[in-house]
């Protein structure tokens, strides 16, 4: 859609081939960012690293995630933090670094949750406990910030195709939500009437496996 792009990850030559993936799809420029989402200066920095090049930022996309999944009996302290630190913690780090700017702008905040963050499932505590985390302060933060003109949207995915844990996508995820399809929920968001706003957003396959 022709936006200047920032993307990050806790490598800087992951974001930079995250970076030339994306720039190959569009006509847009895109910066890559070595940035950790459970620290609060490495998120004060990308920010600024945005503003320095751009000197405005208008939509921030808390998409950062992890998951431990395993009986509490098994889940252990390193686990939980981790899954925590990322999934919330980072979420509230990305936020709080984007605020001042996103008041300028009027901007845009979207976090990506899970359907998880509502439907709760044996061996699920960690990522259920951050995602309704995530999900709880998504909504919050959205009665803080409209009074700034700042919209602020979560989208709680159900399945999608992704590499997440390890997995390879392929035929057998045919069925699933795809990467593209929440791509492009979220330009629509922002192509949105700034008037209207679409806060808590469900979204799941429409054919389940087997139906």
């Amino acid at each position: 859609s022709g936006m200047k792009v920032a993307i990050t990850s806790r490598s800087q030559q992951a974001a930079l081939e995250a970076a030339e993936k994306l720039g190959s799809l569009g006509s847009g420029e895109v910066l890559a960012i070595e940035a950790d989402v459970r620290n609060a200066d490495s998120q004060n920095k990308a920010v600024a690293e945005v503003l320095q090049k751009w000197d405005k930022l208008d939509v921030v996309i808390a998409n950062a995630g992890l998951g431990h999944f395993g009986s509490i009996e098994e889940l252990t302290p390193q686990q939980w933090q981790e899954t925590i630190d990322t999934n919330l913690t980072g979420v509230f780090n990305t936020v709080k670094a984007a605020i001042d700017p996103l008041k300028s702008s009027k901007g845009y905040i979207i976090t990506i949750s899970s359907l998880a963050g509502t439907n709760f499932f044996a061996g699920g505590s960690a990522y259920n406990a951050s995602k309704f985390g995530l999900t709880g302060f998504t909504q919050a933060i959205m009665l803080d910030l409209r009074k700034y003109g700042i919209r602020v949207s979560t989208i709680m995915p159900g399945s999608v195709s992704t590499y997440f844990n390890n997995h390879e996508p392929g035929e057998q995820d045919a069925w699933k939500i795809q990467i593209e399809d929440i791509g492009e929920m979220v330009v629509d968001l922002l192509r949105l009437s700034p008037r209207t706003l679409p806060s808590k957003i469900e979204v799941r396959p429409t054919t389940p496996p087997g139906n």
